[in-house]
């Protein structure tokens, strides 16, 4: 691709549907491409496709959509090297940018002032042995660590991957079912009965819009 362009397929706005600023008006910006395939995938319309575009562009857009808030997401975004510049260029306007990612490639080179939601890949997403623990010593108390959980396997993997690797002392983590395996009442009630010091969370925007794309 030409210098200074990311291959995006699709910007809008609507609800942040997770996290720590869930419910607020977002505006996301959906790359393309992603060098996985986790089973629960609900982006795969995200992997092939999508639409050059300048960084020029995408500011423009993000600037008449009005959003204080910007998410980041994929696909994988950081499997795009141009994505740090946008990224900067983001946090140079004064947005508020969080960065979603599989957690299977190196986040140090990211800046600073972006909030990282890292995506732990469990054993039932079909893609646990891409996690990159080294990025792990890169989190702070402003960034997010994320599993989605499909069975009570799982669970019990998640719990122990977690504490073996300290994370609810670097930041926070999140619990999520995967929608239509797992009930999100089980899962609650598993973390209420471990005594998880984790933030469980339900995907806001699939029980608005369901997986229509660009909601």
């Amino acid at each position: 691709m030409p210098k200074d362009t990311l291959r995006i397929t699709e910007i809008f706005y609507s609800l942040q549907g997770e996290g720590k600023t869930v419910g607020l008006p977002t505006t996301f910006i959906r790359l393309t491409g992603c060098p996985l395939r986790c089973g629960y995938c609900d982006t795969e319309y995200a992997f092939h496709g999508g639409e050059t575009q300048s960084i020029d562009d995408i500011l423009q857009k993000v600037a008449q959509l009005g959003a204080r808030y910007i998410n980041v997401t994929g696909g994988e975004p950081l499997a795009q090297k141009r994505i740090h510049d946008l990224m900067n260029q983001l946090c140079d306007a004064g947005y508020y940018v969080s960065l979603e990612t599989s957690g299977a490639l190196d986040i140090s080179t990211v800046d600073k002032r972006v909030i990282k939601v890292v995506d732990v890949k469990t054993p039932a997403s079909g893609e646990g042995d891409k996690n990159l623990h080294e990025n792990y010593q890169y989190l702070s108390q402003q960034d997010q660590v994320k599993y989605v959980i499909c069975n009570k396997a799982d669970f019990q993997w998640s719990k122990e991957h977690m504490q073996k690797h300290g994370l609810t002392e670097k930041c926070e983590v999140l619990f999520s079912p995967v929608q239509g395996e797992l009930q999100a009442t089980d899962l609650a009630n598993w973390v209420l009965s471990d005594k998880l010091p984790v933030r469980f969370q339900i995907q806001l925007h699939k029980y608005l819009w369901g997986d229509e794309p660009g909601k």
